[in-house]
């Protein structure tokens, strides 16, 4: 008991780590694209999750019923697939856009889910902001890059709908440690088939490592301490910084600089997701 009180962290310093843990993992892994390409980085680094959770949780498989294997198999598959495509989103577009657009997914999961007049409002600000950086021209964003990000923000709302079912028949790190298995079984062979596995080095599985361990292991660890200490509610309005941390990974690690139209996208739909969550229906604490 004494190690758990020394380990635990307060509920808003570990929301904060949890989402600098993830981006700066996501910047590893378009670091690593040049080398692996982001199939290879995205089997890398769901593969190394699966095996470092599957060990820290030890789920017990035999125990598991029909209807536990069912639930959890296409919670990982979304979970791979969604990964998958981020990381193609990212090889095309810039980091915090990439996180920006994927966010539109769980915004429009909460407005769905509150069918207040207020909320129309978020929807405009998403709007504009997915407008403000639209590919309009030759010159502007790579559009599949854009396409593949709000693929993923759609996946990421399917993610969360499937999370909240599995919670009711499998414990949280038993449903993401097996769920883990089946994201690996999706991604791999999309690794394999890329070739990027003939480029690795030592040098670049430990960078792979360190992006499993950043990108799923910490901020999963982090956030559960998170939401045992804090309203949910409050939990997903923190989780609104994370394109604005993203646009700062991008800086720091990738020399990613946006434009002031594309910061001010960002900004519009961090205002929609944080305002959409603050006017949604008040959970029961």
């Amino acid at each position: 008991m004494k190690n758990n009180r020394l380990l635990q962290i307060p509920p808003l310093p570990a929301v904060l780590l949890a989402i600098i843990s993830v981006q700066a993992g996501a910047a590893i892994a378009k670091g690593l694209f040049p080398a692996i390409g982001p199939a290879s980085t995205a089997s890398l680094r769901i593969g190394l999750s699966a095996v470092i959770l599957f060990v820290a949780n030890r789920p017990k498989l035999g125990k598991l019923t029909k209807v536990q294997w069912k639930a959890v198999a296409f919670y990982g598959l979304v979970l791979g697939a969604m990964n998958l495509i981020f990381y193609m989103a990212i090889k095309r577009i810039p980091l915090a856009l990439g996180v920006t657009l994927e966010f539109i997914g769980p915004l429009l999961l909460a407005v769905l889910n509150s069918k207040k007049a207020m909320d129309y409002l978020w929807v405009l600000l998403a709007a504009i902001g997915i407008a403000l950086i639209a590919p309009w021209s030759e010159k502007g964003l790579d559009l599949i890059g854009v396409l593949l990000a709000l693929l993923a923000g759609g996946l990421w709302a399917t993610y969360i709908v499937l999370g909240g079912k599995i919670s009711k028949v499998m414990k949280g790190g038993d449903a993401v440690s097996v769920g883990m298995i089946f994201a690996t079984l999706l991604v791999v062979p999309f690794g394999i088939g890329s070739g990027g596995f003939g480029n690795l080095t030592p040098g670049l599985l430990l960078m792979g490592a360190a992006l499993a361990l950043l990108s799923s292991a910490i901020p999963f660890t982090l956030e559960m301490s998170a939401l045992s200490q804090m309203p949910a509610r409050t939990f997903s309005i923190l989780m609104s910084l994370e394109p604005a941390v993203a646009a700062l990974c991008g800086i720091v690690f990738l020399n990613e600089h946006l434009s002031l139209v594309e910061y001010c996208s960002v900004a519009l739909v961090i205002i929609a997701s944080a305002g959409a969550t603050i006017t949604s229906k008040r959970e029961t604490l």
